[in-house]
C-alpha cells in the first residue's frame, strides 16, 4: 500500500456565532469525488469511497477524532502538533463527499484563519493508504483503500498572503508565538532586498521555511 493523495479547492467558509459572542469558523465543500478521473489521473469507484467514508464517520468523525493537518506530512499518521481543523461532517452528494471542518484555536489553527482574513484562497487533501490497479488505461483505487483524514493544503495565493501579513503586522502572525521577533526581523529584510521580478519566488521560499520549521 502507498500514500494516496488528492486535491481540490472548491471551498466557501463560514462563520457561525457562539453563545460567548465568539464565532467559530467552518470551511465547507467538495472533500473528495467518486467516479471521475481527477487531477492525479485516478478514480475512486464509488462503492470503495463509500465503505472508506463509511468507516472513517464512524471510527473518527463520530467520535470527535477526525482531525486534520495544514499541509501533507510524508507519511499518513496525524501530527498532533500540526492539527488545524476537526472534520465535523462528511456527506454523500451525488458522486461528490461534501465535508464541513472546524477551524480549531491550534497554531495551525490560527494560521488558517489568518490565511483566510487576508483573503487568501485554500484548499482541502484527502491523505488515504491503498493500492491501484490499471483498467483500459487508466488508474482504479483499488477495495483496501483507507482514508486517513482529509487536510488543508495552500493554493498558489498562500505565500503572498503569509508574506504580507509579516510586512502589515498582521495580529495572527505575532499573537500564535510561532515566529520570534528575530525570525520575523529576517523576513522582512529578505523580501525588501528582493529584486521586484523575483518577489513571488522569495514569498513562497520564505513560507516553506515557515512550514518546514513548525
Amino acid at each position: 500500500m502507498k500514500l494516496i493523495t488528492e486535491h481540490l479547492d472548491t471551498l466557501e467558509y463560514i462563520t457561525e456565532a457562539k453563545d460567548n459572542g465568539e464565532k467559530n469558523v467552518f470551511i465547507k465543500g467538495v472533500f473528495m469525488q467518486a467516479e471521475q478521473e481527477n487531477r492525479n489521473n485516478r478514480i475512486y469507484p464509488k462503492a470503495i469511497l463509500e465503505a472508506a467514508c463509511g468507516k472513517y464517520v464512524k471510527e473518527q468523525v463520530k467520535t470527535g477524532r477526525a482531525v486534520g493537518e495544514l499541509n501533507h506530512p510524508e507519511g499518513p499518521a496525524i501530527n498532533l502538533d500540526k492539527v488545524s481543523h476537526r472534520i465535523t461532517e462528511l456527506n454523500w452528494d451525488g458522486n461528490d463527499v461534501v465535508g464541513k471542518a472546524l477551524i480549531l484555536d491550534t497554531p495551525m489553527g490560527k494560521i488558517v484563519k489568518g490565511l483566510v482574513e487576508g483573503g487568501c484562497k485554500l484548499g482541502v487533501s484527502s491523505r488515504g493508504m491503498g493500492t491501484v490497479e490499471q483498467k483500459d488505461g487508466k488508474t482504479f483505487v483499488k477495495g483496501d483503500y483507507v482514508l486517513s483524514t482529509v487536510d488543508i493544503v495552500q493554493d498558489p495565493s498562500a505565500p503572498s498572503a503569509f508574506v504580507e501579513g509579516i510586512m502589515e503586522g498582521v495580529e495572527w502572525i505575532w499573537e500564535n508565538g510561532l515566529l520570534k521577533p528575530q525570525q520575523i526581523e529576517e523576513y522582512e529584510t529578505e523580501i525588501n532586498k528582493v529584486p521586484l521580478g523575483r518577489v513571488s519566488e522569495a514569498q513562497e521560499r520564505i513560507f516553506n521555511d515557515f512550514l518546514s520549521k513548525l
